[in-house]
């Protein structure tokens, strides 16, 4: 699990960061960068996913709806604080459809 969030960390780092830290930069440089930042995320979600499924008996579904809850946890605060964009409701209701993605594909476990 905090092999996970780590990765998402990096993963939003490298999909949104630049969009703050690289604004005026050149697209292709700002691509590098993240390819760059990219490489962390695949180190750390590369042996969470091998973790998960082998050792933690996780099926692929349920590794992939954990992912998408922890991708939501990590990009809310860092689209509020670190890109200041405005706190939405919507978070909130996409937060309520991924309970009940939980609820499905962890229901006959």
């Amino acid at each position: 699990m905090l092999l996970l969030v780590g990765s998402n960390v990096f993963m939003t780092m490298a999909w949104y960061g630049h969009l703050r830290n690289m604004a005026t930069a050149p697209w292709y440089a700002a691509a590098f960068v993240s390819w760059g930042i990219a490489l962390a995320e695949y180190l750390l979600q590369v042996p969470a996913n091998r973790i998960g499924h082998q050792q933690a008996g996780f099926s692929v579904g349920q590794l992939k709806i954990m992912q998408e809850v922890i991708t939501l946890a990590v990009f809310v605060p860092f689209a509020v604080f670190y890109l200041r964009e405005p706190m939405k409701l919507d978070y909130l209701w996409a937060a309520l459809c991924m309970v009940g993605a939980v609820y499905f594909i962890f229901r006959n476990a």
